[in-house]
């Protein structure tokens, strides 16, 4: 495609007209932060984090300097820079004045270890590592006991220091010409969360994060710049990243951000703060607020016009409380890390609960079996997708690319069947549906059950062996009254199960847990569970 003179201007591809065609010579930081400036947004609020208020004329020229820091650092086109921060300015600067250099940043959870971070040093061979003083101490140890050959770069220090991002930033020029990428450059890695145990880096592209951010945020959800976003999921994850970054800054938004942990609490004072009109967590969130003593009294929720849920399945239960509690629809949808954002979803005014609704225009399903055959309606199969915010592969895996990246579709690994009415419900991982008796059995049908009885907060299902090594179902579950462990509330709720259930679905065995272990996006990790659970 040639280049268009005018680098702003959003024409529709020509293969598939829902999509937004980009130029050849295409850098997504013109598209993001400039963009806002050059369309006159430039004095309109673009971030509310714990330090202040920045406007889109602030955010651009902190963008420009963070970008001429890491290449004095040492970084260029395609090298990278981990960036471990919580959200916030820094994060935000650090990340587009990358992308704006041609370099590309890989955002790491910054609650990780030492031996985490020495495995994503080794993985992502970074030029440049930008981290808080927390994680300072680690990537210290590692880059100056292993001889690691990159620079570190330290936001929020106490005392100024050759490494000291804030002085380094104010020294710096506001005004920065942005490098002559393509539209397939690499633009930014994201990690995968792990839920089945080693990360893997999915390398996503320039021309990628304005498809989702139009397609879903823009076309669906109807984001627009008089909205203020805040995403209890952090942007090292892909969901949060679109949500806080790309979805407003697309409009000229404010993206509302906070480094607390997202408990109830904290989640529940950032919304009464400062009024949020779209709110994005995943289920555990929702279920955590609705356990808050006293959030039926908060009037705070009402003033949000959009909640959404995604990064792990919605039970139908949470998403009719928190209908009842709010007033509002809660919107279940369903993205992954190798498709940046959100590609299935409820729309608004139509949500089902207990149903994961239907794919975003500009995208396209199918479900298979084992053979890659398409299943009949109402069979359950893998669901691939087709999209043109698809990761280029897995970084330095090959074999794990081919199997995912799959021509222009890409597995999920997630088992779905179409409903009746059309819509995509889920089952559960490909990896985690058990065959009962020669039968296929969803874990999510049994915790949708389970998770309704008046005794359970959470719970999760795995198979187990039972004494002749064959496969059953196990529940994991987490009482709302710790006291009722034993054989006792076991026995209750394999009854509830067996009335409500086919025989050959209930769960065998139960083991009482105080929590269920999960990922930092909220994921259960079942590969815990079944080593656990043991032979």
């Amino acid at each position: 495609m040639n280049d268009r003179a005018d680098p702003f201007a959003r024409i529709p591809a020509a293969s598939d007209p829902l999509q937004i065609a980009v130029p050849r010579r295409y850098n997504a930081a013109l598209e993001f932060i400039d963009r806002n400036v050059v369309e006159g947004r430039g004095e309109q609020i673009a971030l509310i984090d714990d330090s202040g208020r920045y406007t889109y004329r602030e955010l651009c020229q902190r963008v420009n300097q963070a970008g001429h820091v890491l290449r004095q650092a040492g970084a260029g086109i395609e090298q990278r820079v981990l960036l471990c921060l919580d959200g916030g300015i820094d994060f935000v600067s650090v990340f587009w004045g990358a992308v704006k250099i041609g370099a590309v940043p890989v955002p790491v959870n910054p609650a990780l270890t030492r031996d985490d971070y020495n495995g994503l040093l080794r993985d992502s061979r970074p030029r440049v590592v930008v981290s808080d003083l927390k994680g300072e101490m680690h990537f210290q140890s590692t880059v100056i006991n292993q001889n690691f050959p990159c620079r570190l770069l330290t936001a929020g220090a106490s005392q100024a220091g050759a490494g000291d991002l804030t002085k380094l930033m104010a020294a710096a020029p506001a005004v920065l010409e942005a490098a002559e990428t393509t539209a397939d450059d690499a633009a930014f890695w994201l990690y995968t969360s792990g839920s089945t145990g080693v990360p893997k880096a999915v390398v996503h592209l320039h021309r990628s994060p304005i498809q989702t951010a139009v397609l879903y945020g823009q076309r669906v959800l109807r984001i627009g710049s008089s909205d203020r976003i805040f995403s209890a999921a952090k942007m090292f994850f892909a969901y949060g990243l679109g949500n806080s970054m790309t979805f407003p800054f697309s409009v000229g938004a404010t993206s509302i951000v906070s480094a607390c942990r997202p408990t109830p609490e904290n989640v529940l004072s950032v919304i009464d703060q400062h009024r949020p009109t779209v709110f994005c967590g995943v289920p555990t969130i929702y279920h955590n607020l609705l356990a808050l003593p006293g959030v039926d009294e908060a009037s705070c929720l009402a003033a949000v016009r959009l909640y959404l849920s995604a990064g792990e399945p919605l039970p139908e239960q949470i998403g009719r409380q928190w209908q009842t509690l709010s007033g509002r629809e809660l919107i279940d949808g369903l993205g992954t890390t190798e498709m940046l954002q959100t590609f299935l979803s409820n729309q608004p005014g139509e949500v089902r609960y207990g149903s994961t609704g239907v794919a975003v225009p500009g995208y396209e399903i199918k479900l298979v079996d084992h053979a890659g055959k398409e299943v009949a309606p109402g069979e359950a199969g893998e669901l691939m997708v087709a999209g043109p915010s698809a990761g280029a592969g897995y970084w330095n895996r090959r074999a794990q690319s081919v199997q995912t990246f799959v021509g222009r579709w890409t597995r999920t690994g997630d088992q779905f069947f179409l409903g009746p009415d059309h819509t995509y419900r889920y089952c559960g991982r490909s990896d985690d549906m058990l065959k009962v008796g020669g039968i296929w059995v969803s874990p999510f049908e049994l915790e949708s059950l389970l998770i309704q009885h008046p005794l359970v907060a959470e719970c999760a299902v795995v198979g187990h062996p039972d004494a002749g090594g064959l496969i059953k179902p196990k529940a994991f579950v987490v009482l709302k009254d710790p006291t009722r462990t034993g054989d006792d509330a076991a026995e209750t709720l394999k009854r509830f199960a067996r009335e409500h259930l086919a025989p050959y679905k209930y769960p065998r065995s139960i083991e009482f847990l105080d929590v269920l272990p999960r990922t930092a996006t909220g994921k259960v990790r079942r590969y815990c569970l079944r080593e656990q659970s043991g032979p």
